[in-house]
C-alpha cells in the first residue's frame, strides 16, 4: 500500500501543470526573419471545450469611415461567422506586429472547429506595409474593403475627428478650412489621401488577385443591406443565412438596425451623424477633384459606382 502511494505522488510530481487558461502550441524553431512566429503550425489554440482560437480567414481591411462597423455587425449574423471584438490594429501598428503571431491569435475570438474569424481594422486599406504583411501570414486569405462614395467619405471623416475634439473641449478647424488652401483643394489634407481609392488599390494588388479583394458598396449597404449582405455570402462561399428579417429601419435614427434571433440592436449613436454644412462650390471642387482617381479605381477593379 505504502508503494502504490508512493507511486501515485511521484506520477503527480512529474504530471505538467493544467493551466488555468489555454495556452498557445510552441511554434516551429525557426520562423522566417520577415515575420513574427507563428503559434503552431495549424495557426490556432484550443481550448478543453472543443473551442479553439484560430488566426483570421478573413479580414475587413478598411475604408475608415466607409461602414466597416456595420459591415462586420451584418456579418456577425451569420452563424459560421465569429468577429474579434475589437480592432487589433496587428498589421500596421508597430508595437503590435513586434508582439508577434502568438498575440494576434490572442486577440480573436474563441470559435467553434467549422466557424470562421474576422477581424477588422480600417487603417490597414491606407497602410502601404500591411498587404505584404497578410499575404506572408496567408496568401489565400479573404479580404472585404468597403467603400463610400470619397466625398462623403472625407465629410465623415472630418465629421468624426470634430466631435472627438468637440468633447474633448478641444479646438477645432472649420471644415473649410481643412478642404481648402489658397483656394484649392488641401492636398495635405489625409482625409483626402483616404479616399484616393485607386492609389492604396495598387499596392494590395501587388500582392492579392483581385478575386481575393470582395468590395462592397458602402453606399448600397446603408440604403439596402440585404442585397450587399447577400454578395459577402457567397463571396466568402458561406451557406445562405441572412435575410430580411434580420434588418429592419429604424426611422428615429434613419438607417437600418439588425434583428438577431429576437434581438435588436443598433450601431452606436455615433454612427449616422449628420455633417456639417460645406459650401456648394467646395463640394464642386471635391468632386472634380475625385473624378479621375474614381475612374482609375473603376478601371482597376472592373465595376462602377454612383459616385458623384
Amino acid at each position: 500500500m505504502a508503494a502504490l502511494l508512493l507511486g501515485l505522488l511521484l506520477f503527480a510530481l512529474q504530471s505538467p501543470p493544467v493551466p488555468s487558461r489555454p495556452m498557445a502550441d510552441r511554434g516551429p524553431p525557426s520562423p522566417p526573419t520577415s515575420f513574427p512566429a507563428a503559434p503552431n503550425d495549424t495557426g490556432n489554440t484550443s481550448h478543453p471545450n472543443g473551442t479553439l482560437q484560430q488566426l483570421p480567414q478573413i479580414i475587413i481591411i478598411g475604408v475608415r469611415k466607409g461602414g466597416t462597423r456595420a459591415l462586420i455587425e451584418m456579418l456577425s449574423l451569420h452563424s459560421a461567422v465569429a468577429a474579434a471584438q475589437n480592432e487589433v490594429h496587428f498589421f500596421d501598428w508597430e508595437s503590435h506586429f513586434q508582439k508577434g503571431l502568438p498575440w494576434y491569435l490572442s486577440q480573436m475570438p474563441y470559435v467553434l472547429p467549422d466557424q470562421l474569424t474576422v477581424e477588422k481594422t480600417p487603417a490597414y486599406f491606407t497602410s502601404s506595409k500591411v498587404p505584404k504583411r497578410i499575404h506572408q501570414m496567408n496568401p489565400d486569405i479573404k479580404l472585404l474593403l468597403i467603400l463610400r462614395d470619397p466625398t462623403e467619405r472625407v465629410l465623415s471623416d472630418y465629421t468624426q475627428v470634430f466631435y472627438n475634439r468637440l468633447q474633448k473641449h478641444k479646438r477645432y478647424q472649420p471644415i473649410e478650412s481643412v478642404l481648402v488652401k489658397d483656394g484649392e483643394i488641401n492636398l495635405g489634407y489625409k482625409a483626402l489621401n483616404r479616399s484616393l481609392y485607386y492609389v492604396h488599390m495598387q499596392n494590395w494588388l501587388r500582392y492579392f488577385p483581385l478575386e481575393s479583394i470582395h468590395v462592397v458598396d458602402g453606399d448600397e449597404l446603408i440604403r439596402d443591406p440585404l442585397p450587399e449582405m447577400k454578395k459577402v455570402e457567397r463571396f466568402l462561399k458561406l451557406e445562405p443565412q441572412i435575410n430580411a428579417s434580420n434588418f429592419y429601419f429604424n426611422k428615429t435614427k434613419g438607417f437600418y438596425c439588425l434583428r438577431d434571433h429576437g434581438r435588436e440592436r443598433c450601431l452606436h449613436d455615433s454612427k449616422g451623424r449628420a455633417h456639417p454644412h460645406v459650401a456648394p462650390a467646395i463640394l464642386q471642387k471635391l468632386y472634380r477633384f475625385f473624378h479621375e482617381p474614381n475612374m482609375k479605381f473603376f478601371q482597376l477593379v472592373g465595376r462602377t459606382f454612383s459616385w458623384k
